[in-house]
């Protein structure tokens, strides 16, 4: 059974930066194209960013593209999501999220493509 384990969200100040983390564990890591989602009170699970099974691709929507990067290390079984020049409208619950891509080298921006999910991480950036 794949287990998606996000870490790194807490409090900051706007400007400021945090590194989320998600641990996968479960099945073979390098299998699977992972995407970084959030969920804001109220609103819809938006796409943050993706990255593809190999690390090769990446994408990210325009709402953070320039301030947050993703990336992956298939040798810890580790995605991370760095942000910087947080603003107070990132705040929001972070969902690492999962889906086996076979061999297609993909990112997959659309939150309902993913199978596994995280339970995710707060990050609260005060103005």
């Amino acid at each position: 059974q794949v287990q998606l384990v996000e870490s790194g969200g807490g409090l900051v100040q706007a400007g400021g930066s945090l590194r989320l983390s998600c641990v996968f564990s479960g099945r073979t890591f390098s299998s699977y194209a992972v995407g970084w989602i959030r969920q804001a009170p109220g609103k819809e699970r938006e796409f943050v960013a993706g990255v593809s099974w190999s690390g090769s691709r990446t994408d990210s929507s325009d709402a953070v593209k320039g301030r947050f990067t993703i990336s992956r290390d298939n040798a810890k079984n580790t995605v991370y999501l760095q942000m910087y020049s947080l603003r107070p409208e990132d705040t929001a619950v972070y969902f690492c999220a999962a889906k086996t891509s076979g061999t297609f080298n993909y990112v997959y921006k659309d939150p309902d493509e993913y199978t596994y999910w995280g339970r995710g991480t707060q990050v609260t950036v005060s103005s």
